[in-house]
Parts: C-alpha cells; structure tokens; sequence
C-alpha cells in the first residue's frame, strides 16, 4: 500500500514589526489547495523568537514557532516589516542555512531586504515596494533591481513588491507547483484575480492592470467565452451595443488598455492554460484561443514569456513526461 504524500511545507517567516497582511496571504491562498483530496500545502508561521510578535499596525501577534521551522521547510517566505533597513541577524542566518540547503525562497513587500541582507539576491534580478526600491539599491547595489514588476523569480528566489503582489507571487508558486486550473480555482475561491504575469522572463513585465468599472463586464464575459473566433472591434462594439469609438474609450477607461490588446492578453492566457492542463497538438492549441495557427502561437507566447509553446509546456506541464504528444513541428 502506498505512502500518501505529504504536503508541501512552507514555513513563513515574521520580522518584527511585521505585517499582518502579509502574514495572511499565504495562508488564504496555500491553505486552499487540495491535491487528490489532501492539503497540497502545509504552512507554518515562524519568528527568531517565538512568543508575541509586534505588526506594523501596533498589535502583537503571538507566533507558536521558531525558525527551526525553516529546516523542516520545502519552501520559506519571508514577510514584509515595518522595519525593512534592519534585518534581523538571526533570520539572514536562517536563510543563508536555506539557500545552501537548496530551498525556495520568497520574499513579499519589504522582507526582500531580508534576502539581500543574506546575499542571496547578488546579481539577481529582484524587486520590493515600490517605495523603497531605491533604498533596496542603494544599500545593495549588485541586485538587479526590477522596480516596475508585481514579482519575479531568479533561480529559486522570489520577491514580489508591495501589499497585493504577494498574492500573484503565491498564486505563481501554486501554478507552478499544481498547474493553472488549481490556481485559477483558488484565486476564484478567495475572491482574487487569476494569475496575473509577473516579472520573470518567462513572463510579461506589463500585467494588465486592475479593472475599473463594469460598463463592458458582459462584452468582456461574452468574449472570454468566444475566444476561439476570430474577434473583430466590430463584433465587440455590436454585442456592446456602441460604436466602436464608445466601445475604445470605455474600454480603455475601464481596462486600462485597447479592446484588441486586452484580447490578445487573454488568449495567450488561455493558450498557457491549455498548454499546461492538456496535450492538445500545437495547431488546436492555436485554433482554441483564437491566435490561429501554431506560427502565430508561437510567435506571441516567445514575445510574451520568452519560450516556445513545446518548451512551456515541458517546463509547466501538469501532466507529466507522457502527456505531451502532437506537438507541432514549428512548436
């Protein structure tokens, strides 16, 4: 009879004063990831010293664990701090053990001074809150500083920047470790966005920013559900109801973005689902989310995450070595 397999720990360190939201962030997201009927994740919070832990809003916390945590750990995040240009010397210490032990590591907010603090980040490409970016490179100035990213991943390390980019660094670690389908369901369990695109290679540097108004909700439902035709403005603007002129200008207002950007947003995204949750040919991956051929699928994804359809879905794949037949030749 086989062994069920545990869950991946993750341990979440907490400098004083930390904070709260932080805190809760990994355990909103990773406590809800089911693996054939399991938890997928177990998440523990640590600190150097265990007992009542201060947060940036004047509370105390009291956390259970030390960071003996961090050795029993598979992944470790370290939360930000009201204190970013202090790191704790017993915390830089516990990460380096966890860099040489060949850990992931992941930062949120301010808590990336922390992995700098450790060495961990020289010559990486990194980010923090945007309001101490330049304090992060004045003090560390061989980190590759990404200040215009919501996060990104260099090697085993991670930092996303301030407050809800955290959430699209932890939602980033569940695809990668579970696949899109299971971070998507946990992003619509906590009532969050979906994965948005972060700030690595594989991955567009300019997200689509957070929608501000719901005049074109059902046109950009109806196109969700459409995407495999070919989407013209015209057929936007008419299950709009408007010109295509109103359609642009609200559509922009409200998405940040042109009508025809925002879809091709969202048929890469769809074509990266199904590149890791199926074994569909190339060219039906293609057809699926309306870029048409496997040529122009993979001239847009190379654009957009910096690898071929074939080698995104080697590297992301949820459905193991076997799975990935009907590849197409210019994949």
């Amino acid at each position: 009879m086989s062994q069920p397999i545990a869950p991946h720990r993750i341990a979440v360190i907490a400098p004083s004063p930390v904070s709260m939201f932080n805190l809760a962030i990994p355990e909103m997201l990773f406590g809800k990831v089911v693996s054939d009927g399991r938890p997928g994740y177990e998440v523990i919070v640590c600190a150097a010293e265990p007992g009542p832990v201060p947060t940036s809003g004047g509370l105390d916390l009291y956390v259970r664990h030390g960071l003996d945590a961090v050795r029993e750990a598979d992944t470790v995040i370290v939360a930000g701090t009201g204190a970013p240009y202090e790191p704790e010397a017993r915390i830089v210490a516990a990460l380096r053990e966890a860099a040489v032990a060949g850990k992931r590591i992941a930062s949120l907010c301010t808590g990336a001074f922390q992995l700098a603090e450790a060495g961990l980040l020289q010559g990486r490409k990194a980010t923090t809150y945007w309001a101490h970016a330049e304090e992060l490179r004045r003090r560390y100035p061989q980190i590759d500083l990404c200040a215009d990213v919501l996060y990104v991943q260099d090697g085993p390390y991670l930092t996303a920047s301030g407050y809800a980019a955290g959430i699209d660094l932890c939602l980033h670690v569940i695809r990668t470790d579970y696949g899109a389908a299971v971070a998507n369901e946990v992003a619509r369990s906590a009532l969050v966005a979906p994965v948005r695109p972060g700030g690595q290679t594989q991955f567009t540097q300019t997200p689509l920013p957070p929608e501000r108004g719901n005049a074109c909700a059902d046109t950009r439902g109806w196109a969700m559900r459409n995407l495999d035709k070919p989407l013209t403005l015209t057929d936007l603007a008419r299950h709009a109801g408007v010109s295509v002129r109103t359609l642009t200008r609200r559509f922009h207002a409200e998405s940040g973005v042109s009508p025809l950007q925002w879809l091709l947003h969202q048929r890469i995204e769809r074509a990266k689902e199904l590149l890791e949750t199926t074994a569909l040919p190339m060219d039906q991956v293609a057809r699926a989310c309306g870029l048409g051929t496997a040529d122009s699928l993979r001239g847009h994804l190379v654009r957009r995450t910096g690898l071929t359809p074939s080698a995104y879905r080697a590297q992301f794949s949820r459905l193991g070595t076997g799975a990935g037949g009907g590849t197409s030749s210019v994949a």
